[in-house]
């Protein structure tokens, strides 16, 4: 049995400094990783499939030449070329990375881990035997993957995921997209502009059922404008083979109708890595969605074990699992508590033209029952944006009626992930509407048009 003062499961934003800073504090650390050091971002979601999406967005640009006045021909996208691009810059995150482990007191070990009592832990070796830790401080911090589709036939049919749809050296010539969350609707406009007919099929009534209705119904109106297909309200109910490609069966309203494709892209979701932990053998609680429960101290119900990052549950964006190591950091190195309690998560879609939120929705705040005054901007009232030729949808804020307090926001325009990233630091401020609407912002950016939206 080898001791450590720390053991850490996973290398996700978060795991992957904590172990550093631990041992650069003095701990001895073990940081056992199964296959993707880096975790999900590095290797199969933020930095991967952003670098796609630029390659898209620039096919989608070229297209629009004409509009600017500048002729450059046919566009033709070479995917095989876009994934290479990806996977150097993947490499090259990775290696970046790996390159920091090398640390007096850090000892990286390759293979899975499973717990065989409340601070022991078994790894299985990716080079072969085992090994057994043990240590007073334990954090799990696995991360989630793509939820398996089980619908009927899908067991004999080939279905894409996030991770290996972009692995395709051809632009499908007709994909199929289930789910039309962020990850879905990103794929899909993002395989639209390479070339492919994209259907998306929404079980719910509206593309990002957590948005406000207008937001969404904005969101499926541009990707409708670009060509894609827009199915809500539709259940998939099975899938089989049609050709070479793949005949989907949806349930609607107006009863049962047959899709067919070249490629099925499986959206819909993701569970957690929880699956090899074997947690009962240390107690540890999972929740009503099997992620690991934790306190507001990210602490599991087996004291000194934590849980951080998206196996954890809550919003799964790398940026609070970046928190949750900030959390972490303040209680076991620096010796104070930190909560994550009531923390203002903002996130972006990157569809094109980026969604950008934060803090709270309109349909958030009136059903907690606050009193609020709703203020809204058409892009196409924003200089910047006219003079770009960016003018598809809109800003809008939620503010307290009585206090002017910004409460939320949502952006759907361009580069509407960085101006809602204003607005945020706005509220963490303490800003009001009518600071905003009163703040000089550079003329002619895109934040100048915060004043006029403030001032609605």
């Amino acid at each position: 049995m080898d001791s450590y003062d720390v053991i850490v499961i996973g290398t996700s934003q978060g795991g992957r400094l904590f172990p550093l800073e631990l041992a650069q504090a003095g701990k001895r650390v073990a940081l056992v990783e199964r296959d993707q050091l880096g975790g999900a971002c590095v290797n199969t979601g933020c930095t991967p499939t952003k670098t796609m999406v630029a390659s898209a967005r620039l096919a989608h640009l070229a297209r629009r030449g004409a509009e600017f006045g500048v002729r450059a021909g046919a566009v033709s996208v070479d995917l095989a070329a876009v994934r290479e691009r990806k996977r150097a810059m993947v490499a090259g995150a990775r290696e970046n990375y790996a390159s920091r482990l090398v640390r007096d007191g850090l000892d990286l070990i390759a293979g899975e881990a499973h717990f065989t009592g409340p601070h022991t832990v078994g790894v299985t070796l990716n080079a072969g035997g085992t090994r057994q830790l043990t240590a007073p401080v334990i954090v799990v911090d696995t991360g989630a993957r793509p939820r398996p589709l089980t619908i009927t036939g899908a067991d004999g049919v080939p279905v894409l995921d996030s991770t290996t749809v972009m692995e395709l050296d051809r632009a499908p010539e007709h994909l199929i997209v289930l789910g039309g969350g962020y990850i879905g609707l990103e794929f899909g406009q993002m395989f639209r502009r390479f070339g492919s007919e994209v259907t998306i099929v929404q079980r719910g009534p509206r593309l990002l059922g957590q948005e406000d209705d207008d937001v969404s119904d904005e969101v499926a109106a541009i990707l409708r404008d670009e060509g894609i297909t827009v199915l809500t309200s539709a259940t998939p109910v099975g899938v089989e083979r049609a050709g070479d490609g793949v005949r989907l069966s949806v349930r609607t309203a107006d009863g049962t109708r047959q899709i067919e494709g070249s490629h099925l892209l499986s959206a819909i979701g993701r569970v957690p890595n929880t699956e090899a932990l074997t947690v009962e053998a240390a107690g540890i609680r999972l929740d009503e969605r099997g992620c690991v429960a934790v306190d507001e101290h990210l602490q599991t119900s087996v004291p000194g074990v934590y849980a951080m990052g998206d196996v954890r549950g809550g919003p799964a964006f790398t940026h609070t699992s970046y928190d949750d190591y900030r959390t972490l950091r303040a209680d076991l190195i620096d010796g104070r508590k930190r909560s994550v309690r009531d923390r203002v998560v903002p996130y972006a879609v990157f569809i094109d033209p980026q969604l950008g939120r934060v803090g709270l929705s309109e349909r958030e705040a009136r059903a907690r029952g606050r009193a609020i005054r709703v203020v809204k901007l058409p892009m196409g009232a924003v200089v910047r944006a006219i003079e770009t030729g960016e003018t598809r949808g809109f800003m809008k804020a939620v503010l307290d009626a009585g206090t002017g307090e910004i409460l939320g926001a949502a952006v759907l325009g361009v580069e509407g992930g960085e101006l809602v990233s204003i607005i945020q630091v706005a509220m963490l401020g303490g800003l009001t509407g009518a600071d905003m609407a009163d703040a000089i912002f550079t003329h002619p950016l895109l934040a100048e048009g915060l004043n006029s939206l403030f001032a609605a």
